[in-house]
């Protein structure tokens, strides 16, 4: 079971976000559509790149092609990192960082399942681009990984309640539609 940041004693300032875990963290990561997955080559270097996955029973699954840099890091127990985040500005960061593993799964029924919920997520019945995908990933051998995660980090900027204070700005000369003293 991954370790999760302790939660009491945390006064929640601008400066701290509020921790995102339990229910929250697994409904949050059910939506985002976006994984930045990031694992070593053999050479020590990192591979980087955004990927789909889905959530299924609080368990983050990832398809990679077989012949994809991620799944062959994977597959060699080098170390990985992945981030869901979004958030436009401050008051609306919030996202959730894994340190862990990939396994490959290798049960028929949940691959099945896995690639119905992808189609739920990113298609939909009548996605003009669903067959190809699908098709494609026969094609290159595509395999679902679990990432297992050792630790588990999330945080909601969201949570934080920023009181109202005042407000002093120095506009440049030509902005001529504000009231100024």
């Amino acid at each position: 079971m991954a370790k999760e940041a302790p939660v009491s004693g945390i006064t929640a300032t601008p400066k701290t976000p509020v921790p995102m875990h339990g229910a929250k963290r697994w409904n949050y990561l059910s939506r985002e559509k976006t994984i930045r997955l990031a694992t070593t080559d053999q050479d020590g270097s990192i591979y980087l790149s955004p990927l789909w996955f889905v959530v299924d029973n609080k368990r983050i699954f990832i398809p990679i092609d077989a012949a994809g840099k991620h799944g062959i890091n994977a597959d060699s127990g080098r170390p990985l990192a992945a981030l869901v985040d979004s958030g436009e500005d401050f008051a609306t960061v919030r996202g959730v960082r894994i340190i862990g593993k990939m396994v490959v799964v290798k049960d028929a029924a949940l691959k099945d399942r896995l690639k119905s919920l992808l189609f739920e997520k990113y298609f939909g019945v009548g996605d003009p681009f669903a067959e190809s995908y699908f098709e494609m990933g026969d094609a290159r051998a595509r395999k679902f990984y679990e990432l297992v995660p050792d630790k588990i980090v999330g945080w909601d900027a969201r949570e934080i309640a920023i009181p109202p204070a005042p407000e002093a700005r120095v506009l440049p000369d030509f902005v001529k539609d504000r009231l100024l003293p």
